[in-house]
């Protein structure tokens, strides 16, 4: 069964760990080809592969400097990923809160109990 495309949504492109770790080297700076493939350890055809998919989704942007091209991430694209990333923080959150009241509540009733 061939693979659901990646290439359409921004979610699924950053669900393959090896483009996560593409825009972690990325950061903030800008690089050619050749120094990711650096930093990664990839091949040049990986690094190309990857960076073709994130620049589909917006992801990436590319600016060409003579024959060279360099490489950014578009950090304001990755703002719903960021959200959707937030809204399940918040929503854990106030879970392990009230998972903290339990446990102390449950404590207090052991310690009652262990006194008597």
């Amino acid at each position: 069964m061939p693979r659901t495309p990646t290439t359409f949504d921004p979610f699924n492109a950053v669900a393959e760990p090896k483009r996560r770790q593409l825009l972690e080297v990325l950061g903030t700076s800008e690089l050619a080809v050749n120094e990711l493939v650096e930093k990664l350890g990839w091949t040049q055809p990986m690094v190309s592969k990857h960076l073709g998919v994130l620049k589909k989704v917006g992801l990436v942007s590319e600016r060409r400097v003579g024959r060279q091209r360099l490489y950014r991430v578009r950090a304001e694209n990755l703002k719903p990923i960021r959200d959707w990333v937030t809204t399940l923080e918040q929503l854990w959150g106030a879970r392990f809160e009230r998972l903290d009241k339990v446990l102390r509540e449950l404590e207090k009733e052991s310690k009652n109990v262990s006194k008597k």
